[in-house]
């Protein structure tokens, strides 16, 4: 595996094993198994009768998963498919329903690092973004083929970037002489649009950041697919049954908190999290992605 971390903190982690501790003979299903931080939390629970059931489109999260789960007592499916993909996935193995269903909405930090992804902004990797390597289009093919204003609008609306059209009129004249096609060129054109130096920034938040996110959206496709997942919860959880979602960012967010809403009124939910959890300042302090991390829980009745 190509840089990746001999270390993965899952956020919440104290939380989640408190909060959704499942029962010995559960169906638990990881909706985003990454390196299994998460999972080998609930695995703790789980016996001979339980079922541990893991989503992952990245086929190096499922490897590297399936070596951490390979000793587990309970029985262990690891699948490579969307978690908008879920309902199928499930009735396809023979699991009718689940006792928590579990989605970290986050990138991890493994696929941050690894320069075939091209997710981060902190080392040169060539432009890509795919979760999914079976997808098609690439970061590359949005920045270097999108007219400006879909450009703009795509960035202000997957990013909230209020600088969308500072940024995508830059992007279209620095492509008029080159084809953009790593991430430290791309840093450079957004940082020369908000007249910034990226190593000499005032903000916590990196000046990349927000357009970074917005790519990220459009190429993996995540809020539509966020909104199936969510859609096929209730049909899958059995009654008493939970649904735990950890966002990381307001659009996501909104989608979960929203859904939740809808499905209390409709009397198929009760919402456990009036307010969503958030991290300790120590554990912020020790794991900073956790810093934005909102987790909402929902039961069946």
């Amino acid at each position: 595996m190509n840089n990746m971390p001999a270390e993965h903190k899952p956020v919440l982690a104290e939380l989640i094993g408190a909060e959704l501790k499942p029962k010995s003979d559960a169906v638990v299903v990881d909706a985003t198994l990454g390196f299994a931080g998460h999972s080998s939390i609930f695995a703790q629970s789980l016996g001979p009768d339980g079922v541990l059931v893991g989503f992952d489109v990245d086929p190096k999260c499922l490897e590297a998963s399936r070596q951490i789960l390979s000793n587990l007592p309970c029985k262990v499916l690891l699948i490579r498919r969307n978690f908008s993909e879920i309902a199928d996935s499930l009735r396809e193995n023979g699991i009718e329903a689940a006792d928590l269903i579990f989605a970290d909405l986050g990138v991890c930090s493994g696929q941050l690092a690894d320069t075939e992804r091209g997710l981060s902004f902190q080392q040169d990797m060539k432009l890509d973004m795919r979760l999914d390597d079976r997808l098609e289009m690439t970061a590359a093919d949005i920045i270097n083929n999108m007219d400006e204003k879909g450009l703009a609008d795509l960035i202000f609306k997957f990013g909230q970037e209020r600088a969308s059209r500072r940024i995508a009129r830059s992007i279209v004249q620095y492509r008029k002489s080159a084809r953009i096609k790593t991430t430290t060129v791309l840093v450079d054109v957004i940082c020369r649009a908000l007249g910034c130096n990226p190593n000499a920034r005032r903000s916590r938040i990196h000046p990349a950041t927000k357009t970074f996110q917005a790519l990220r959206i459009a190429v993996n496709n995540e809020l539509d697919n966020l909104e199936k997942f969510l859609e096929a919860i209730p049909l899958l959880l059995r009654k008493d049954g939970r649904a735990a979602v950890i966002s990381f960012h307001s659009l996501e967010d909104r989608l979960v908190k929203n859904n939740f809403r809808l499905n209390k009124t409709a009397g198929v939910y009760d919402i456990i999290t009036k307010k969503p959890i958030i991290a300790s300042r120590q554990e912020m302090f020790d794991n900073p992605r956790s810093r934005s991390a909102k987790l909402r829980i929902a039961v069946k009745i």
